[in-house]
């Protein structure tokens, strides 16, 4: 219906026609308001394929000179790492850039330092999405600290006090150390330390800390002051998150690489091995302290974590010779003799066998020297060497030279440690 003020004619106007007055029509609306304003073009690109978290696919791009300088941020190094992880083109472009600035520093040998954390693993390249893989002998420490932080996740915060002994065995007897379960995370970040400073990574524990795992343990626990509480597992896991991380980004010399003890030293890999193992242990620590269900290591993660100590044994036992707890070496090793040896049959998931040199620890067990035999389950056999089982309770069956079983028993409990 219309009126006068909208150009319509009111009751007693005259019809329109020839002769009609001019009819002044009504006001018009403003002119804005005539039609709704236009839409303009969003004037930001939209992101690029392969672009990761805030920033775009080609500020990542732009990054990576910078990247393969180390002239990043933190910020940016970590986008620009995660970014390599899905992007196929650009780890190709940071691979060459980083292996350019490598060639850059003339006062040093051409091949690229293991830690400069520079090197995308070539078979990452090839695949699609791309993913840094995480090298093969990395993968079970990778496994085991996920595993123990998905149980670390379930439980409740009052469990994080749960008291707890970790047991070990000391040369001569079992021992014990009381804590909790928060206590017990402090103590595997205070160890993993250890690697992430032979990796040139920051120690938790400050590069003034101890080397002993016993030692720089006690101090973390003495300097803190109040008792750990679930706080603790967000450093933890960064760390271990970093370690495979950077691993994953070295090159394939820092496998070798020697990590310290104090006392003694191993091989990156075998580090790592030997963090995974102890992380199952603790783990399964934590479990039976809370009354929650914990699976063994898959077989083949097992199988690597038996080897490691089946490895270690000659040298553990010694050193055990050495200071009068184990038998005298009977044999004399030479280049066509390498001495006795002990057959250990490892049964079960992850299980072998391995000939274990009893007169050098030097020398490769010889099958046909063999003057015993022992025969454990797995995780029997893992127990033994982790300290929670004495080494004159494990059930094993034997055969043989009782000295010889006797003293490899003892090297595999001396094993253990805080």
């Amino acid at each position: 219906m219309s009126g006068p003020l909208d150009g319509g004619r009111g009751p007693d106007e005259p019809e329109e026609g020839p002769g009609a007055a001019p009819r002044i029509p009504g006001p018009r609306a403003a002119g804005d308001d005539l039609t709704p304003p236009p839409v303009l073009p969003d004037p930001t690109p939209p992101e690029e394929p392969g672009a990761t978290g805030r920033l775009p696919h080609g500020v990542l791009k732009s990054l990576l000179g910078a990247w393969a300088l180390s002239a990043c941020s933190a910020e940016e190094t970590a986008a620009v790492e995660e970014h390599l992880t899905e992007c196929a083109p650009c780890a190709d472009e940071a691979l060459r850039l980083r292996d350019a600035v490598g060639l850059l520093h003339m006062d040093r040998d051409l091949d690229l330092d293991p830690l400069l954390r520079s090197r995308v693993l070539e078979n990452c390249l090839g695949r699609r999405p791309a993913r840094i893989p995480v090298p093969a002998w990395a993968t079970p420490y990778d496994a085991e600290t996920a595993r123990l932080d998905a149980l670390l996740r379930d439980i409740g915060d009052s469990e994080w006090h749960t008291p707890l002994r970790l047991k070990w065995f000391d040369g001569r007897e079992a021992v014990s150390r009381k804590t909790t379960v928060a206590g017990v995370i402090g103590h595997l970040m205070s160890v993993d330390g250890l690697v992430a400073s032979a990796l040139g990574l920051e120690d938790p524990a400050g590069d003034s800390a101890p080397r002993s795992p016993s030692d720089r343990t006690e101090l973390y626990w003495r300097s803190t002051h109040f008792p750990p509480t679930r706080r603790i597992r967000m450093p933890w896991r960064e760390q271990s998150h970093t370690l495979v991380r950077t691993v994953s980004f070295a090159g394939r010399g820092v496998a070798e690489l020697s990590v310290s003890y104090g006392d003694f030293a191993l091989p990156l890999r075998d580090s790592l091995l030997d963090r995974a193992f102890e992380c199952w242990v603790h783990a399964d620590d934590i479990a039976n302290a809370v009354d929650y269900p914990y699976d063994p290591p898959s077989a083949a993660h097992l199988h690597h974590m038996i080897d490691l100590a089946a490895r270690l044994l000659p040298a553990t036992l010694a050193a055990r010779r050495r200071t009068g707890l184990a038998g005298p070496a009977r044999d004399l090793v030479t280049a066509g003799s390498p001495g006795r040896s002990l057959h250990l049959e490892v049964e079960g998931a992850g299980g072998g066998h391995w000939y274990i040199a009893l007169d050098s620890p030097a020398a490769l067990g010889d099958p046909d020297r063999a003057v015993a035999q022992v025969a454990l389950d797995a995780v029997e056999f893992c127990q033994l060497v982790a300290g929670h089982v004495s080494p004159a309770e494990a059930a094993a069956g034997q055969d043989g030279d009782r000295e010889a079983i006797r003293d490899v028993l003892f090297a595999a409990a001396s094993l253990s440690r805080l």
